[in-house]
């Protein structure tokens, strides 16, 4: 099922309550939950840590350590496709409230996958999970997968009937969202704006920084203080980007 014209509109504020209910886990003040096991207010990055050191994997400074360097792969990848996109959606359109379609979009990640920016978005969540409990963790995951693809159902049907049979052979050639190993239409030659992109997306690129300088005290509540300074940091500079659309593209996900 796509996403109504509501929640497109709304969709930063429905990413944002989904990383709110997450971290918060309201669920877990209900004291008939608390006592079911995997139901803790520990974050994950500490749950799955003492489960490897338990299982005689790995010891527990190894597990935290390979944790925090997986959500550093994730969360770095996932700013990576998020810059990638925008720089060639324009930033302007990606934070736009409605769909556009002034023309077709065949460069950058769009050449492998029709979804970079919501791809970026789920490995970022992915994560960033570390630093949530783990009901909270599988909440947000599942609950923004869902949201990433109801997404991106209700744009198929909009740039169909703005491209016909040119967005048809497109989206036939490209994978929706798991990227391909090789572009599979050749590039027309949109250029890309990167400057524009890294202040649009400057909220991935500083949680990124932010557990690569800090996550390495392996304290999980400063880091959570990070990613809200970095969401606070992201709002300051949307209001200081340019609304004038500077990108012509077929997608705003």
């Amino acid at each position: 099922m796509q996403a109504t014209h509501f929640e497109y509109r709304f969709r930063f504020a429905i990413h944002a309550l989904i990383y709110i209910l997450g971290f918060t886990a309201p669920w877990l003040f209900a004291r008939s939950l608390t006592g079911v096991p995997g139901f803790t207010t520990s974050s994950t990055w500490l749950v799955i840590s003492t489960s490897l050191t338990k299982q005689g994997w790995l010891a527990f400074d190894a597990a935290t350590v390979t944790l925090l360097v997986i959500a550093l792969l994730l969360t770095g990848l996932g700013a990576w496709l998020r810059v990638w996109g925008s720089a060639y959606v324009g930033s302007s359109i990606v934070k736009s409230p409605s769909m556009h379609g002034e023309a077709m979009l065949a460069d950058g990640p769009y050449r492998r996958t029709r979804n970079p920016l919501y791809l970026g978005t789920l490995l970022h969540t992915l994560g960033v999970t570390l630093l949530m409990p783990p009901s909270g963790a599988v909440f947000s995951v599942v609950l923004l997968w869902v949201f990433q693809v109801r997404l991106a159902l209700a744009e198929e049907p909009f740039l169909a009937a703005r491209f016909g049979q040119a967005y048809l052979d497109y989206k036939k050639a490209v994978p929706r969202f798991l990227p391909a190993t090789k572009p599979q239409i050749a590039a027309a030659g949109a250029r890309p704006h990167w400057i524009q992109a890294m202040l649009g997306e400057i909220y991935f690129l500083a949680m990124f920084l932010v557990l690569a300088i800090f996550g390495w005290s392996f304290n999980a509540q400063p880091l959570r203080q990070g990613l809200i300074i970095s969401a606070g940091l992201a709002l300051v500079m949307r209001a200081f980007l340019p609304r004038a659309v500077q990108e012509a593209t077929a997608v705003a996900g």
